[in-house]
């Protein structure tokens, strides 16, 4: 099968680095409030919020948390309203970058990536100047260690999965969203642990960037994704695997 996934899972890689600084949490938490404020608090009924639930319990969450994020959602404890907004720009070398935000305040949200943009010899662009170049799609991560190749490969083809990559000690598998669901359940059905599963925007095509181009356009991303509001950061990046490590 063939297609692009590697900034997504650039992407989990670089998320352990945020749980380790201890953000993740907050990162989790307004998108399980966010996902029950706008389908509900019942998670066999909402697909967003059993996704997001799904990711809280893989970055070892208590579940305390997440219940006190889907009763703030939903209305039954009280809590701070988020918005949801996106931003996109350009960063060094001209990588189209998309930004998705949660956040409580967000005049001053805009503000700040606009200065993380431009100290970074980035630019934000105005709405729909980048997101053509990307797709919704679903994203799956599977341990090579747990399953043969061709198993793998057999139980998503059959369940309606779109493309599926061997990278490093992972497969990465991409759907279509309406068939996401369905992939994850056929392969938990098959006793097969699914590492990490989420609804993620992938690159219709991607730019090569090496050397001090890619060290910059990295350094910009570290900067969004370091912000408590940014929920998630997009490239059509495609960098050599020394540097993206």
């Amino acid at each position: 099968m063939s297609g692009h996934s590697k900034w997504a899972s650039i992407k989990h890689k670089k998320a352990a680095t945020d749980s380790k600084r201890g953000k993740i949490f907050t990162k989790l938490i307004k998108e399980i409030t966010v996902a029950a404020r706008h389908g509900g608090g019942e998670s066999e009924k909402n697909p967003r919020l059993r996704t997001a639930i799904d990711r809280a319990k893989q970055a070892n969450m208590p579940a305390d948390n997440i219940d006190r994020a889907v009763k703030k959602g939903t209305g039954e404890l009280e809590g701070v309203t988020y918005e949801e907004f996106t931003m996109e720009g350009y960063g060094p070398g001209g990588v189209a970058i998309m930004v998705e935000i949660v956040t409580d305040n967000k005049n001053r949200t805009a503000a700040d990536i606009r200065t993380i943009f431009s100290k970074r010899n980035g630019n934000v662009a105005g709405a729909g100047s980048v997101s053509w170049i990307f797709e919704k799609k679903g994203y799956l991560e599977v341990d090579k260690k747990d399953v043969p190749e061709d198993k793998i490969m057999d139980i998503v083809l059959d369940a309606g999965a779109q493309d599926m990559q061997a990278e490093d000690d992972i497969y990465s598998i991409t759907t279509d969203i309406k068939d996401f669901e369905n992939v994850k359940k056929a392969i938990e059905d098959s006793g097969i642990k699914v590492k990490s599963a989420e609804i993620t925007m992938i690159p219709k095509n991607t730019m090569a960037l090496a050397g001090d181009k890619a060290k910059q356009i990295l350094a910009l991303v570290d900067a969004l994704e370091d912000s408590d509001d940014v929920q998630n950061v997009y490239a059509n990046l495609d960098i050599p695997d020394d540097i993206a490590e």
